[in-house]
Parts: structure tokens; sequence; C-alpha cells
């Protein structure tokens, strides 16, 4: 009698363990359908369409209120690889800064390139890693920022679901794996608000290497660009910076997608001619 009690016990143990489990596989962990890692992976690619031409404004404003207006000819390429883009960025106007170039290489399987030609000194400079970190050609964007940063480089965590402009947005934070990536970004984290729909990104929040809040970053004004991938294009971009009270905004005036862009634009040759 007492064995017999005994594995009806351990049977009922077993039953109930197992409904236990049933009940956890129903459901994702914490609710969610998607690990973070794979919604920063979507919003990764959500914006690489085939190649694209833009005429920009870029609007510079110091804590005082004093304004720069910039004109600027950009264009990109996606390599064939589906992953790596190039992205040359042509200044034409004002007068100080007319005929800077910036050209800025993905390689997925290395280190970033980044290249800028300095009409001044009528010479192309390639810049290191550690620019990444650097500002943009006077904005309040980073290279790294323009770029794009690689989602293998940072550990990724879903913290909460929340709205922004009355967009469901996931909220996902991104902490670097080594100091490298951290010294190279200038970032000793990221936060950012990914569009659960499109996956596209409407805010980032970075901190510094000290962990102090540096800057907010807004993108507005989406257009599907290539719909049978469903890739985006934001066409306002606005950063501020939160520990100097400068802020930039680029606002995309002009553009056309997927029309075959050479690679031509994409050589030091191409930005040495004036």
């Amino acid at each position: 009698m007492i064995t017999s009690k005994m594995t009806l016990s351990k049977s009922s143990v077993l039953l109930m363990s197992g409904l236990v489990l049933l009940a956890g596989m129903a459901l994702p962990k914490a609710g969610w359908a998607l690990t973070a890692v794979e919604i920063m992976e979507k919003n990764f690619v959500v914006g690489k369409y085939p190649d694209s031409t833009s005429e920009s404004t870029m609007t510079l404003t110091n804590k005082s209120g004093q304004q720069r207006v910039r004109k600027t000819f950009g264009t990109s390429k996606l390599d064939a690889n589906g992953i790596d883009n190039k992205r040359m960025t042509r200044f034409l106007e004002p007068t100080d800064v007319k005929g800077t170039v910036s050209l800025l290489v993905e390689h997925s399987d290395k280190d970033d390139d980044i290249w800028i030609y300095l009409p001044s000194v009528k010479k192309v400079r390639r810049l290191i890693s550690s620019n990444k970190k650097d500002s943009f050609v006077g904005t309040d964007f980073s290279y790294g920022d323009v770029i794009g940063h690689k989602v293998n480089e940072w550990n990724h965590t879903l913290t909460k679901e929340e709205e922004v402009d009355g967009a469901a947005c996931y909220v996902i934070e991104s902490i670097p794996k080594d100091a490298t990536v951290k010294a190279n970004t200038g970032y000793a984290k990221r936060i950012s608000w990914i569009q659960k729909d499109n996956f596209v990104t409407l805010k980032t929040v970075a901190y510094d290497e000290a962990n102090e809040l540096l800057k907010e970053a807004t993108y507005k004004r989406w257009k599907e660009v290539e719909p049978v991938k469903h890739r985006w294009q934001a066409g306002i971009l606005e950063a501020k910076n939160l520990q100097t009270g400068h802020h930039t905004v680029i606002t995309i005036d002009q553009s056309k997608y997927n029309t075959g862009v050479k690679d031509d634009f994409f050589t030091t040759r191409y930005m040495e001619q004036q």
C-alpha cells in the first residue's frame, strides 16, 4: 500500500510538471514573440535598399540659437552581399564647407572605412575606427551613427513596450560587448525605440563612456522606398547633444531610389573632383 501511494504521488508530480512546461511553451518569454537580437537584426536591414541619391539640408543650431545651414548631395549603394552599404556625402554650400566630401563604407566582416576629403588641403584622409565617435562633419550625429552600429557588437535587452507619437514600439537597451566597441563608438549604452509594425527607429538615446546621458535622436517622415522588401528611409533626422545644447536637423529635400547608381561615386578619385 505504501509503495502504491508513493507511485501515485510521483505520477501526480510528473503530470503537474508537464502541464507547467506546456503552459510555459504556449507563450513567448515575457509575452514577447521576438527576442531583442531578432528585433535589432530586423531594424538593421530595414534601411538596406539597393541605392539612392538625395539632396538634403542640414541645420546646425548652437545653445545660443545661432544657426548654420548646409546643403548636401548624397548617394548610397548596397553591396552584392545585401548587407554592406556605401555612403557618399558632398557639401555644396556654404563656402566654408563647399567641396568637403565624406565616404563611409560598411564591412560586415572587418572594420568599416571612413574617408574625408577637405578641399582646403586638397587631400583625402582615411580615418581609423576610433574616429567613429567623432562628429560627422560638425553635426550631432557621429560617424558611427551614420554608418550604423553592428548588431553583433552589442548586448541587447528588450526592456518594455512604449508608444512614440502614437506608434507602438519595442524599447531595446544595447550595451557594448567589449571595451573596444565602447571606446570606438563613445557610447556606454544606447536605448532604441523600434516601431513594432515595420521595425524602423523612431528615437534613440545615447550615454557617453562615463555613462552620462549624452544625446537624443529622432527619426521622422518615414517613407517605404522599396515596398516589395519593405525597406524604409527617414525624411527628417534630428539629434540633440544634451550636454552642450547643440542640435542638428537633417531634412531630405529630394530623393530617388533604386535607379542603378554607379560605383564611380564611391571612390577617392570622385571625392577629389571639384
